[in-house]
C-alpha cells in the first residue's frame, strides 16, 4: 500500500466497522496495515497495559524514473570513493521501469550515504557478475539485499555477513529490522563475531551503531513491531524472539565501542 492510497484505506476502515461502532477483526487488520504503512506510532493496550507501538516503515515514496536520477541515487548508497565501482556494478543490472524506493540516510566513517529502501531490478546473469571485481560484486550484493523479493534479499545477504567493509554494515543492520524471520536468523548465524568481545566483527558493527543511534533506535522499534504483529504467537516473550537476540548482540557491540550504557527502545529481554 502506497502512502497515496491512505485515503482509500481510511474509507475501507470505516466501511468495515459494525453498525454499533465496534471494530471487526478485519477492521483491526486494515487499521494495523495503514498504521504501519504511514509511519505512525500510537498508544495501544497490550495485556492490560498501555504501550506505544511504532510503525515498521516510514511512508513509501518512489523516486523519479529518470535514468540519470536512478543512477545517482544508487551511487549515493556508497562512499564517494566507490563511485566508479558502483557504476561498473550498475552496468550489469537489468533495467527496470520501477524506480528505487525513497532512501534512508546513515553515516559510514564520517560520510553520509543514502540507501534505497527497495530496488526492483532483476538479478543479472551469473556470467556478468563473475566479470566484476570483488568490490564490485560486493556492491551488487548490497544493492540486491534491498530487493523487493525476500528470497533475493536472503541470497545476497549470505555474501554480506562475512564482509569486513564498513559500507556493507548498514545493509545488514537494515535487514535485521525487517519482517522475514529466516533473514534475521541468517544474520545471527553469519555474525558469530558479535558474541566475541573485542573481535573485528564486533568493533565493525559497534562503530556503525555508535555513529547512527537514531537509525539503530528505529531498527529496534521495527523489530518489536514485527514481533508483535507476526511472531508473538510463536515467541510469547520478546526475549525468545531471534530478532531480540540479534539486537542484544548489536547493543553489546555498541556498548563496547562507546564504553557506556546504550539506550534501549525495546522491552528488556526477559520482558513480554
Amino acid at each position: 500500500m502506497h502512502a497515496g492510497n491512505s485515503r482509500n484505506s481510511v474509507g475501507l476502515l470505516i466501511a468495515l466497522r459494525t453498525e454499533g461502532g465496534a471494530p471487526t477483526r478485519a477492521t483491526l487488520l486494515v487499521e494495523q496495515l495503514q498504521w504501519c504503512t504511514l509511519g505512525l506510532s500510537r498508544k495501544v493496550e497490550v495485556g492490560g497495559r498501555e504501550t506505544e507501538r511504532f510503525a515498521a516503515y516510514p511512508p513509501v515514496v518512489q523516486l523519479p524514473r529518470n535514468t540519470s536520477n536512478v543512477t545517482h541515487t544508487l551511487v549515493a548508497a556508497f562512499p564517494t570513493r566507490l563511485a566508479g565501482d558502483v557504476q561498473s556494478a550498475l552496468a550489469v543490472m537489468p533495467k527496470t521501469s520501477s524506480a528505487p524506493m525513497m532512501p534512508f540516510e546513515v553515516e559510514v566513517q564520517g560520510e553520509t550515504v543514502a540507501i534505497p529502501s527497495r530496488v526492483y531490478n532483476e538479478e543479472p546473469d551469473a556470467g556478468f557478475e563473475r566479470a566484476l571485481s570483488g568490490t564490485q560484486q560486493m556492491i551488487l550484493h548490497c544493492l540486491y539485499s534491498r530487493h523487493h523479493d525476500g528470497r533475493v534479499r536472503q541470497r545476497h545477504l549470505d555474501q554480506l555477513t562475512a564482509a569486513g567493509e564498513p559500507w556493507v554494515v548498514p545493509f545488514v543492520v537494515q535487514l535485521a529490522g525487517e519482517y522475514v524471520l529466516e533473514i534475521i536468523e541468517s544474520i545471527g548465524r553469519g555474525l558469530p563475531g558479535l558474541a566475541e568481545p573485542d573481535s573485528p566483527q564486533r568493533r565493525l558493527y559497534g562503530e556503525f551503531i555508535a555513529r547512527n543511534p537514531a537509525f539503530f533506535a528505529r531498527t529496534e522499534r521495527r523489530v518489536v513491531s514485527y514481533w508483535s504483529c507476526y511472531y508473538r504467537w510463536k515467541y510469547g516473550a520478546f526475549g525468545m524472539y531471534p530478532g531480540c537476540v540479534l539486537l542484544e548482540a548489536f547493543r553489546a557491540a555498541a556498548v563496547e565501542q562507546v564504553g557506556t550504557r546504550w539506550p534501549r527502545h525495546t522491552p528488556p529481554p526477559g520482558g513480554h
